[in-house]
């Protein structure tokens, strides 16, 4: 494993994220929505996630910047996390395959929105915010610079910590007891842990 080769799979993550999400975002445009979340304050959460995520660690992976928050690469690191991402892009598209029409971007409650707990959702409540936890973890994982590594880490923790406990709320109040008692026996993001 080389930096260039580390670089490329990140890259290559992020267009398999996008390839994975880009029909299902197309189907959600079309649903019909019944309640949605505050739109500007999803908006600028988005926003924190996507520069973590996307936005600083393409500068680094094609400008090399900012060069001063380099360390040393190790191979043995980076194929950790090409592992990682890899597990991370299998888990997002379960979910999304698991989620089917009840998908959204945002927090809404669709048009006949059902509540998924089969699949991943049979242990875990938001599958989809561990394969993000996943990717932020393997784009730190490959990216040795102390800035783009883990600004995945802070971008996605910004917006999962601030969003989390209002989609639950959501949730509760769409399906109530139904919710509660799925809540009672799943994890939020690790099966036995969280």
């Amino acid at each position: 494993m080389t930096p260039l080769a580390a670089k490329v799979i990140w890259l290559v993550g992020v267009v398999g994220w996008f390839i994975i999400r880009y029909p299902h975002d197309r189907r959600a445009r079309r649903t019909p929505k019944l309640r949605r979340a505050d739109r500007g304050r999803e908006i600028a959460l988005m926003a924190v996630s996507a520069t973590g995520l996307g936005v600083l660690p393409f500068i680094y992976v094609v400008g090399d910047a900012p060069h001063f928050a380099n360390y040393p690469f190790r191979p043995w690191q980076a194929w950790l996390g090409a592992a990682v991402f890899a597990a991370s892009l299998w888990l997002f598209h379960r979910t999304h395959k698991d989620l089917g029409r009840n998908w959204s971007v945002t927090l809404e409650v669709r048009d006949r929105h059902t509540l998924v707990t089969n699949g991943v959702y049979s242990r875990v409540r938001h599958p989809m915010y561990s394969a993000f936890w996943l990717w932020a973890l393997a784009q730190a994982l490959l990216l040795p610079n102390w800035i783009a590594g883990p600004a995945g880490l802070i971008g996605f923790g910004t917006l999962f910590f601030l969003r989390i406990g209002r989609e639950e709320a959501l949730m509760t109040e769409t399906f109530g007891d139904e919710y509660r008692r799925y809540m009672a026996r799943t994890a939020r993001i690790l099966p036995g842990i969280y």
